[in-house]
């Protein structure tokens, strides 16, 4: 049975309440983002564009918490148990939600679960795709500020630093996670994506570390 209009304008609407306090890298334009990404990919794929509306709604609703505990608390597995029971409050089928549910569940990149469903791996694609590109060098810089890094630091050995420090910039993500962010996509579309947005984003941290040493 399709999912209605209104249940998904019912979903969106409470989802979009869990942040009204998020930080600005990870508000709800991420969510949007994700959205997008998530019918882009999955119309590619051929899979159940609505439980990708829902788990792509639903998926970052835990965020806060993480955020709260300094990453202590993982948001995939708390937005999960959130998720359970919105679906459930707006008349979702048990099936469904389980379906959503394991997508939600291993979404997170440093997580311990691997998705191991379609529309789960087209999520975790769309979700980390906003990682990366242009969008992503945006997003670094914004979470950098957001926890008092400095701008930059070309020298940074990211084993002698840690995350949530002033040590934590833009580029130490880059060197920590989002050049890696390519090589972990699952599905075909994802990948191909990942190719030209790594690009980008690599040579924009080869300019800088060249502009901060005076060479350009």
């Amino acid at each position: 049975m399709r999912l209605s209009p209104q249940v998904l304008e019912a979903v969106r609407q409470e989802a979009q309440r869990y942040f009204r306090s998020a930080r600005g890298s990870h508000g709800w334009d991420h969510t949007e983002r994700v959205y997008r990404l998530c019918l882009r990919i999955g119309r590619k794929e051929k899979a159940d564009l609505d439980v990708l509306r829902l788990a792509a709604l639903l998926h970052d609703i835990g965020r806060e918490e993480e955020d709260l505990s300094n990453g202590r608390t993982c948001h995939a597995e708390k937005g999960a148990v959130l998720a359970d029971k919105i679906l459930r409050k707006h008349g979702i089928g048990a099936e469904r939600i389980a379906r959503v549910v394991r997508c939600i569940k291993p979404h997170r990149y440093r997580g311990r679960l691997v998705p191991d469903s379609l529309e789960g791996r087209i999520l975790f694609d769309a979700d980390k795709l906003d990682s990366i590109g242009a969008v992503g060098i945006g997003r670094a810089f914004l979470f950098a500020g957001e926890v008092g890094a400095r701008l930059h630091d070309p020298e940074i050995d990211v084993r002698k630093t840690k995350a949530y420090t002033k040590e934590d910039t833009a580029y130490r993500e880059f060197l920590v996670k989002l050049s890696q962010v390519k090589g972990r996509m699952f599905t075909a579309e994802g990948k191909r994506i990942a190719g030209d947005r790594h690009k980008f984003m690599a040579d924009f941290f080869r300019r800088l570390n060249k502009e901060t040493a005076g060479a350009l």
